[in-house]
C-alpha cells in the first residue's frame, strides 16, 4: 500500500483517493470474475473441446461400419475411445471427466456386440435424451426449473429466486430450451433408429450435438446472469 504526501505535510493513502484496484484475471485485463454458476456449467460441458471429443468416436464408428465387419468396427470404436482417454489425461484433464467419453463408447459398443445391430450404438443416447426431456420439462411444470435450482445451489442455496417473477421466467425459458434440445434429439434420432439408418444416426448425433447444445447453453448463461444481477448485490 503506497502513501502520497500532501502540501500541508500530511500523508494520505493512495487507495482512499483512487479507490481499490480492479480485479485482474489471468489475461491481465481488468474486469469482474465469472459467475461461479456459469463456470460450473462450462466445466460440465467440457468446454469447446468437449464437443469434439464426443463427436470423434461417433464419426469413427460410422465410418468403420461402412467398410468393415461389425466386430472390427466395435474394436476400432473402443480403440478410439481409449486413445481419447489417454490423450485427455496427458493434457491434464481430471480423470472423471476424461473417463466419461471412454465409458460412453464402451457401453454403446457392448450393446452392439450383444444385439448384433450397428444402430444400437446410438440407443443409449436416444433414450438418455428422452429421460432428460421428461425430467427437465417436469421441473418446469413443477414450477422449479432445474437451471434455477442449479444457480441457487451454486450461490449457497439461500436465495428466494422463485419469488422473483422475472428470474423465475428466465429459468423457465432456459430449462425449456434444454428440454426442446433433448426432445428434438429423441424424436429425430428415434425415427432414424426405427428406419435403421446408422449413417443418418451418426450425422444426426453430430449435427444435433454441438450446435444445439451451444444454443441452449447461451440461454442458460443468460438466465444465470439475469439471476445474479437481480438477486445478488453488486460487489459480493
Amino acid at each position: 500500500m503506497s502513501m502520497t504526501e500532501r502540501q500541508d505535510g500530511t500523508r494520505e493513502d493512495d487507495e482512499a483517493t483512487t479507490g481499490p484496484l480492479p480485479v485482474v484475471g489471468k489475461s491481465g485485463k481488468a474486469g469482474a470474475s465469472k459467475d461461479p454458476a456459469e463456470m460450473t456449467l462450462l466445466e460440465h460441458m467440457g468446454g469447446p473441446m468437449g464437443f469434439v471429443y464426443s463427436a470423434i468416436p461417433v464419426a469413427v464408428f460410422v465410418t468403420a461400419n461402412a467398410f468393415l465387419s461389425l466386430s472390427l468396427t466395435i474394436g476400432i470404436a473402443v480403440g478410439s475411445g481409449l486413445a481419447l482417454f489417454g490423450y485427455r489425461l496427458l493434457r491434464g484433464e481430471r480423470f472423471a471427466q476424461a473417463v466419461g467419453s471412454l465409458l460412453g463408447v464402451a457401453l454403446a459398443s457392448a450393446l452392439v456386440a450383444v444385439t448384433g445391430s450397428a444402430r444400437d450404438f446410438f440407443a443409449i443416447g436416444i433414450w438418455a435424451s428422452l429421460a432428460g426431456f421428461v425430467l427437465t420439462l417436469g421441473t418446469v411444470l413443477a414450477r422449479r426449473p432445474v437451471t434455477g435450482v442449479v444457480w441457487n445451489l451454486v450461490h449457497g442455496g439461500t436465495h428466494d429466486w422463485r419469488a422473483d417473477r422475472p428470474t423465475l421466467r428466465a429459468h423457465d425459458l432456459a430449462t425449456l430450451a434444454a428440454a426442446l434440445v433433448l426432445g428434438s434429439r429423441f424424436a429425430i434420432q428415434q425415427w432414424l433408429y426405427v428406419t435403421e439408418s446408422t449413417a443418418g444416426l451418426g450425422i444426426a448425433r453430430v449435427l444435433m450435438g454441438t450446435p444445439l447444445t451451444i444454443v441452449a447453453a447461451l440461454v442458460v448463461v443468460w438466465a444465470f446472469r439475469r439471476s445474479t444481477k437481480r438477486l445478488i448485490p453488486a460487489g459480493r
